[in-house]
């Protein structure tokens, strides 16, 4: 088979899982604000209650600090792992770990692949606090916008498409994965570099999924704006200080 005649593949490829990918998240119900991203209806509230300093941990409290300091505001995820602080703790161990040791794959490749799965499962708030993210990277936060229409935008590279649709076919169904993309995927970026993008994948799936089971949706970071945590609006509340 000709070289045109497998770029041609391709494309259809990345069409079909793009079109697997818009009915996953269309399956949400309800529209968020960002960029016409769906996600489940009347989440204004959390299904598990952020937790306020003035009932958490000194742990959790100096966390919060640190977060805030960081984000520009406690991302609620945080606030309501707080309640098992043991499991946020190995969580905020293993995020460091992961941001530090994901060194192999170019940075838009590997912020691309983790935005479209926060979108696959329909995360508005793991899309907010990634678009924060990428910007913060200095990468292109404009064409975020137009990341349907990946396949034949020429606003992405053959190395970005790549790793978009694999992170559309460990998504919405891993079995539809094949020996020939992740030969593809080593050829482009390795060994090393494809077990990165793997594991970046399937931990993202991992945040949104927990994410809008708790009903956790978009806080403001993408807009560079961050809307307070619920408890930052409850005047009447003490805070307890460290």
């Amino acid at each position: 088979m000709s070289p045109g005649a497998d770029r041609a593949r391709t494309v259809v490829d990345y069409r079909r899982v793009e079109g697997q990918t818009r009915t996953l998240a269309e399956k949400a119900g309800g529209v968020s604000h960002i960029w016409g991203l769906s996600r489940p209806r009347g989440m204004n509230q959390t299904r598990i209650p952020a937790l306020p300093p003035a009932k958490a941990p000194l742990l959790a409290r100096l966390m919060y600090r640190y977060a805030k300091r960081r984000f520009g505001e406690v991302p609620v995820p945080f606030a309501v792992g707080a309640h098992h602080m043991p499991l946020l703790v190995a969580n905020a161990v293993h995020e460091t770990l992961l941001e530090r040791g994901s060194k192999k794959l170019p940075a838009a490749v590997r912020e691309l692949a983790v935005y479209r799965t926060a979108r696959t499962v329909g995360c508005s708030w793991c899309i907010d606090f990634g678009a924060m993210l990428i910007r913060l990277d200095g990468l292109d936060v404009d064409r975020l916008k137009h990341i349907d229409d990946y396949a034949t935008s020429p606003l992405f590279t053959d190395d970005e498409r790549a790793a978009i649709a694999y992170s559309d076919a460990m998504t919405t169904d891993p079995h539809t994965v094949t020996d020939e993309q992740v030969a593809d995927l080593r050829r482009r970026f390795g060994d090393a570099g494809t077990m990165e993008l793997t594991y970046q994948i399937g931990v993202e799936n991992m945040r949104a999924r927990m994410n809008t089971a708790l009903g956790i949706t978009e806080q403001g970071f993408s807009s560079g704006d961050a809307c307070q945590v619920p408890w930052a609006t409850q005047a009447s509340e003490p805070t307890a200080k460290p």
